[in-house]
């Protein structure tokens, strides 16, 4: 497996673009570290776009939103995982990319969300109307859709 970060120009078509809302504050872990282990527990072989940054000190808004843009619109699958918990991890941004890139790409777009999570009812409901699938209510099971 192969990680690119925002750091990386995008120079190939990943297999697999990591969605969702993404930490700011460094005391909170990304749900995106456990995303990682379960692909490489299960030996997946493609590369991965993570769009999270190991300091987001100085980092140029418009530089990461392009690379952001760039890696949905040529990944082969858009994984949303939306863990929403408010208020560390509201996913405002994740809310936006979910409904335009699942209007775009329907057929490029899995989905899921813990339970529990908040405020995620219009996602559900949107994604079963565009794709007739279910969201998976485990990250586990949502990469296994991909796997």
């Amino acid at each position: 497996m192969q990680i690119i970060y925002p750091d990386t120009p995008i120079t190939s078509c990943p297999d697999l673009y990591l969605a969702g809302p993404t930490p700011r504050d460094p005391q909170i872990i990304s749900w995106r570290i456990e995303a990682l282990d379960i692909l490489n527990y299960n030996h997946f072989q493609g590369i991965v776009y993570v769009p999270e940054r190991k300091s987001w000190i100085d980092v140029d808004y418009l530089d990461q939103v392009e690379w952001e843009y760039t890696a949905m619109m040529t990944s082969k699958v858009i994984a949303f995982w939306v863990p929403r918990e408010i208020p560390t991890l509201y996913g405002f941004t994740t809310n936006v990319e979910f409904g335009f890139y699942l209007c775009q790409r329907p057929r490029h777009i899995i989905y899921g969300r813990p339970m529990n999570a908040p405020h995620t009812r219009y996602l559900d409901w949107l994604y079963q109307k565009q794709t007739g699938c279910e969201p998976k209510s485990s990250l586990q099971d949502l990469l296994k859709e991909l796997l």
